[in-house]
């Protein structure tokens, strides 16, 4: 029995040799954002199933799930916008606008989940 060890990648029909075959190359590959934003969606539910009755004890995690989940799923819109920046570019404007949005997001959680209830070392008044 002869196996064919040549991968293919079918979105892009060349041959590949491991999965993470140049993950990180966003300008070409778009599966890091797919994969942070499935880790954002992981999270919030988590985020979702920690306000449970039965997960109780782990609801003092519940506030990092939600900063985890916008965390992933922003980062995961700015690497698809990289992406489309070089092959779609009308998508690419669409989602300019929801990138600048998310971030505004992203620091008034961070913001007033951590930030807000900690006294800073120095005060300008």
């Amino acid at each position: 029995m002869i196996f064919n060890t040549k991968l293919v990648n079918f979105t892009e029909n060349q041959p590949t040799t491991i999965m993470d075959d140049k993950l990180f190359d966003i300008k070409n590959d778009r599966r890091l954002s797919v994969y942070l934003y499935r880790m954002g969606f992981g999270m919030w539910l988590l985020y979702v199933l920690m306000g449970a009755p039965f997960l109780l004890e782990f609801v003092i995690y519940r506030s990092h799930c939600a900063i985890m989940c916008v965390f992933f799923m922003v980062f995961g819109l700015s690497a698809s916008m990289y992406y489309d920046y070089y092959h779609h570019h009308a998508v690419f404007e669409q989602k300019k606008k929801w990138l600048l949005v998310s971030y505004l997001l992203l620091a008034g959680i961070i913001y007033f989940f951590i930030i807000a209830d900690k006294s800073s070392a120095f005060s300008l008044f």
